[in-house]
């Protein structure tokens, strides 16, 4: 397929899934409204230039996934990855979950489980219904959920805002020889790992997380398809189950404003001990505030509508210094659509 044709049907392919999620919202809002309203006063409402900035910021990310893919960071059917199985089996389930999240929510109820979930060992900060899902991380439902659910909420741009931590880590690996080593910290559903896996198939990957269902999510991801499957290992990110200096290269992506201040310095302490010197520590999650001021409305209803509890000071954490303070060097930053990046050194 030429590819100014390929280019046509990947920025269809998205539109597809832009006008898909803003419909999803839009219905299942209206609905709310009249099944399950909700005080609106707390709320700053989105002046329509910072609703065409947050389309500028789109078509942008667009582009630039798209160029990264022409350029060969990775290939160009990563661009087209869409678990479409597990969208006809799992959308209808999340329409009819939603009026649960909605009546948490209303009734303020954060740490509600199913009675046959253990909670037991878990910290306290991770068992919470964060985005008032059902049964927070834990459950089976939640894993085959998630995935979905952060796509509609963002519009189909959660993949290629993942993909943006492939051209740094790419460009670091490839001066490697061997099969370097790349671990994924808090690797959920395996989403970032079959990307990795794609683009570095000489890489030796490994994906750490705290639930067990998301692990059991990701190694039937990352069963479907031939390759080599990364060891998944559960455990908490404050004490990785890593030697010193073990990974060419470690990454996270949308972790650190789900964590308080004091564990999110910890983990990166964490992440620094287990990078080999001369490797690098990636991680993608949310803008922040100075990053994106006209933003900061969205940012102010972020942590309310979605039960982010850490998010506002997140939104205002100095991560850099966070990373140079557990020893990291070099910290280059960048911004896409709604989330940044960092790509930290360790000397």
């Amino acid at each position: 397929m030429p590819d100014t044709l390929t280019k046509f049907v990947y920025q269809t392919f998205q539109q597809g899934k832009q006008a898909f999620g803003y419909t999803h919202k839009t219905v299942l809002n209206r609905l709310r409204d009249v099944v399950s309203p909700v005080e609106t006063t707390s709320r700053s409402e989105l002046p329509a230039s910072t609703l065409a900035l947050l389309k500028r910021r789109l078509d942008d990310l667009t582009e630039v996934d798209w160029q990264d893919a022409e350029s060969g960071v990775y290939p160009k059917s990563l661009l087209f990855d869409n678990p479409w199985d597990d969208f006809f089996k799992y959308y209808p389930m999340v329409v009819l979950d939603t009026p649960s999240a909605w009546d948490r929510s209303k009734n303020k109820q954060y740490q509600e489980f199913d009675s046959e979930i253990s909670t037991e060992g878990y910290p306290s900060y991770y068992v919470q219904n964060f985005h008032h899902q059902t049964d927070g991380y834990l459950s089976e439902m939640s894993a085959n959920l998630y995935d979905l659910q952060v796509e509609l909420l963002f519009n189909g741009s959660a993949d290629p805002m993942r993909r943006r931590i492939l051209a740094p880590l790419k460009r670091h690996i490839d001066n490697l020889a061997g099969n370097p080593k790349v671990l994924d910290v808090a690797c959920g559903t395996g989403r970032t790992l079959k990307m990795i896996r794609d683009t570095l198939p000489q890489t030796s990957l490994y994906g750490v997380d705290l639930s067990p269902t998301y692990l059991r999510k990701a190694n039937e991801l990352l069963s479907k398809e031939p390759g080599t499957l990364p060891q998944l290992i559960q455990a908490n990110a404050e004490a990785l189950p890593y030697l010193d200096n073990y990974f060419e290269a470690t990454v996270s992506v949308f972790l650190f404003h789900e964590l308080p201040a004091e564990v999110r310095q910890t983990v990166i302490n964490e992440c620094y001990r287990v990078t080999k010197p001369g490797g690098v520590f990636i991680i993608c999650d949310s803008i922040q505030k100075l990053d994106a001021p006209e933003f900061a409305p969205m940012m102010e209803n972020f942590p309310t509508i979605f039960h982010e509890p850490y998010y506002r000071q997140y939104s205002t954490d100095n991560i850099e210094a966070r990373l140079e303070s557990a020893g990291f060097q070099s910290v280059e930053m960048s911004n896409h659509f709604m989330s940044k990046y960092w790509v930290a050194k360790k000397a």
